[in-house]
């Protein structure tokens, strides 16, 4: 079977229960959510040794994710072609009805010594409350010795860190070692290297959902923060109209009126649908939908299923270019 001959392909999501998650994915998107369940993230895309992505319909319907990686790699364009063992970002929805908790991904550099793995990632907010937020980076004239000493004691350091009020649209990447947390009332794409390290700064002094606190890593967490990382801003389109770029994906963002290939021929692409619905490979995708487009010399299109524009989100590998010298 050539790639060709796949289509678009949709998997089966992988909801992960939180003890800050909420219903917003089932009222948002119609997901199937168990009514007692508080969801707070949906794994859209996944290949790890706990998770897998499985394809849920069509020729490849049962297969995972890193069953296509390692056995039809050509699926997956020629930026794929010298990339790591497994597929290399972990793409979710997530649900905050509260906040999360205070967190920090390892620098590369520091990564292995201290037994985790590197993170960068993006948040596209889908949809805000009024007066939602997110805490990224420090607020300025915050110190390592303030920090540490508000963690020693148990204090809230989400006072120390830099707010930032959002609305549906906004954008924010979060490289390894910025300090960072989701306010209530977002409902978030989040796009990341395929890492499930987070080292938990601070978890507002809450039970986790067995009625216990949940761990903090307090001396990991002090290692991997970039002080230096002070009152960053939200994302903004790069020179060449990326509305983000990072040396492990880029994001682009669409408004579609009428038809457009998908990706640069030899090239696969995710889309995920904000608003509207969109056809891609005789497939209709409505909003909150995710779908992988393989790698095809005459990339298929995509465009409004009825007449009303489709606001998209497209993610890709980077070039070659911009790939970093070493994983993290």
């Amino acid at each position: 079977m050539h790639a060709e001959e796949t289509g678009a392909l949709r998997f089966v999501p992988l909801y992960q229960e939180r003890v800050w998650g909420g219903r917003r994915l089932a009222e948002l998107y119609g997901r199937p959510l168990a009514a007692d369940r508080p969801i707070g993230e949906s794994w859209e895309l996944v290949d790890r040794p706990e998770a897998q992505s499985v394809v849920a319909d069509g020729p490849l319907a049962g297969v995972t994710l890193g069953e296509l990686w390692r056995d039809r790699r050509e699926l997956f364009g020629t930026r794929a072609a010298s990339g790591p063992d497994r597929f290399p970002l972990l793409i979710k929805l997530l649900d905050a009805r509260d906040v999360l908790s205070v967190q920090v991904h390892p620098p590369a550099a520091l990564a292995a010594l201290i037994g985790g793995e590197p993170k960068t990632e993006t948040w596209v907010v889908l949809d805000a409350a009024p007066g939602a937020y997110l805490l990224v980076g420090l607020r300025a004239g915050a110190t390592r010795a303030e920090l540490e000493r508000c963690l020693r004691a148990g204090g809230d350091v989400a006072e120390l860190l830099h707010r930032i009020d959002v609305q549906a649209g906004d954008a924010v990447l979060i490289p390894s070692g910025r300090v960072h947390a989701i306010g209530p009332g977002n409902v978030i794409l989040e796009i990341q290297q395929n890492s499930d390290t987070t080292y938990r700064v601070f978890d507002f002094n809450r039970p986790g959902l067995d009625g216990r606190p949940r761990d903090l890593h307090v001396d990991q967490s002090l290692a991997s923060i970039d002080f230096t990382d002070v009152t960053p801003e939200l994302a903004a389109p790069d020179d060449a109209g990326a509305a983000v770029s990072s040396p492990y994906f880029q994001l682009d963002r669409w408004t579609v009126r009428t038809r457009r290939p998908v990706a640069p021929p030899g090239e696969m692409a995710v889309l995920c649908v904000v608003t509207g619905r969109a056809t891609v490979d005789e497939i209709v995708l409505g909003p909150g939908d995710i779908a992988l487009v393989p790698a095809v010399a005459d990339p298929p299109q995509v465009g409004p299923a009825d007449a009303q524009p489709v606001a998209l989100l497209r993610v890709m590998l980077p070039a070659p270019t911009e790939s970093p010298s070493r994983p993290g």
